[in-house]
């Protein structure tokens, strides 16, 4: 910007005056070419980036609400919230891809507890914990809950929205016609096929007992279905005191032939209805309320789609429905499985305002907007004063049995070779109930490919 002319003074005017001019125009000049306008001191925009479908609103809600009280107290801020209208798998590929330049990388975005540690890796996260130090509200976040978002180097790169757990979701009226007393807890794998059986036998037209297969499903294939079954067994599928891959378990090919036998008997839904992404729709939106589907295994979550304002608003949900704890193989130590995974706020590595993103992502999980999120995403708290609030207390009828899960639950490997294990994982199920290949067959291909996946120093044979 070119410098004002400032007029000299009269030949004969007093040094000191003149002296004072020059200091006067230097001062104008440096304010006028160096100082930024008015509209680049405050006109700054965050881009957030968060999943949104038809059945999943909560997250979105919340977010319109931290989007007006952070413009409110931010002067001249624009918060442009960028919803992504996709399943979870989906969801995770057009995050990625957006990842990848800074023009499209998001500031403050949501993330799977479960690609955490890959993510980090790829550079996509900011480490948080300098950020931390200073929100008190961090002192009121569970201990465990904080870890989901620790990162291989000990850093804290996620901050956790709330956690979940899994168990049996199960139609009383349907076990009821079928001589199966309620509230029902089997005890191991074999009572859950005897109970299945009696339903088909009751009713040929009901789906006695589901649990998701193959790549369609992604993550609920493994999180509702084949883990339950493995952590029931006397394996697992990492080792995390040796940090390797374990391979050639009996619990695996146990696992996939429990999933063989419930499709074979046609117990389940049809193979080519578990391969739909989309199946997870019919469970809560059409076979449960018609009093179509005997069990399934899901998510403690599951009440949100019948609640009032839920994606299948069903009421009297609360009486028809039970929850039961997911049994071990045979009934052993600890006598129940879950698994618990949730998602995380996280800030972009590649965000030009850090600051001003981390204090977004406070507002968006404040008191007042975890709970609501918590409440309309039947979530469990994570935050000390959302777990002990009436409201929360007060909104989900099965709150108190999900939330005792947590005392049987596993995790998934947060490492970065965890998303291709998965994979591997869902393939092989796949293999399973569609009749390409046995359990066995299934099982060492699984094994062969982890070994190419991570290399033979990072797996165990046991």
């Amino acid at each position: 910007m070119r410098r004002p002319v400032i007029k000299a003074p009269l030949k004969y005017a007093p040094v000191k005056f003149a002296a004072a001019l020059v200091s006067v125009a230097a001062v104008f000049a440096a304010a006028t070419s160096c100082s930024p306008t008015p509209e680049a001191t405050v006109s700054k925009t965050l881009k957030i980036v968060y999943q949104k479908s038809d059945s999943f609103t909560a997250l979105d809600m919340v977010m319109q609400d931290a989007k007006k009280e952070f413009e409110a107290s931010n002067s001249g801020v624009t918060v442009d919230l960028q919803p992504i209208q996709a399943n979870d798998d989906d969801y995770g590929t057009k995050l990625a891809l957006a990842q990848r330049s800074a023009d499209t990388a998001p500031d403050v975005f949501y993330e799977d507890t479960f690609k955490v540690r890959s993510d980090v890796d790829a550079g996509y996260l900011l480490k948080l914990d300098s950020y931390l130090e200073k929100w008190d509200d961090w002192k009121s976040f569970n201990d465990a809950a904080k870890e989901a978002g620790r990162a291989d180097d000990g850093g804290i790169y996620a901050v956790p929205l709330g956690t979940d757990t899994r168990a049996i979701w199960y139609n009383k009226s349907v076990l009821q016609k079928a001589g199966i007393p309620v509230p029902w807890q089997p005890k191991t794998w074999d009572e859950i096929l005897t109970a299945a059986r009696a339903i088909k036998a009751s009713d040929p037209q009901v789906i006695p007992f589901t649990m998701y297969a193959g790549k369609g499903t992604g993550e609920g294939t493994v999180m509702q279905s084949f883990y339950e079954l493995l952590y029931g067994t006397d394996s697992s599928l990492y080792d995390g005191d040796q940090k390797k891959w374990v391979v050639g378990s009996q619990g695996f090919r146990d696992s996939l032939a429990f999933l063989k036998t419930l499709y074979d008997e046609k117990l389940a839904v049809s193979p080519a209805e578990a391969l739909d992404a989309n199946v997870w729709k019919k469970v809560f939106g059409e076979w449960f309320p018609q009093g179509k589907l005997g069990a399934t295994v899901e998510g403690s979550y599951s009440p949100s789609f019948w609640q009032k304002g839920g994606a299948y608003e069903w009421a009297g949900y609360e009486q028809e429905m039970g929850v039961a704890m997911f049994p071990t193989q045979k009934g052993q130590d600890p006598g129940g499985v879950s698994m618990s995974g949730g998602w995380t706020l996280a800030v972009g590595a590649k965000s030009k305002n850090p600051e001003l993103a981390f204090s977004f992502l406070t507002t968006a999980l404040n008191k007042k907007n975890a709970l609501a999120f918590d409440v309309n995403n039947s979530q469990i708290a994570v935050r000390a004063d959302v777990a002990s609030d009436p409201g929360y207390l007060a909104a989900n009828p099965f709150v108190k049995d999900v939330s005792e899960l947590v005392k049987v639950t596993h995790y998934r490997p947060a490492t970065a070779d965890y998303p291709r294990i998965s994979t591997a994982v869902q393939v092989a199920t796949e293999s399973v109930i569609t009749g390409k290949q046995s359990p066995e067959e299934a099982a060492a291909e699984y094994d062969a490919t982890v070994r190419k996946l991570v290399g033979e120093d990072k797996v165990l044979e046991k």
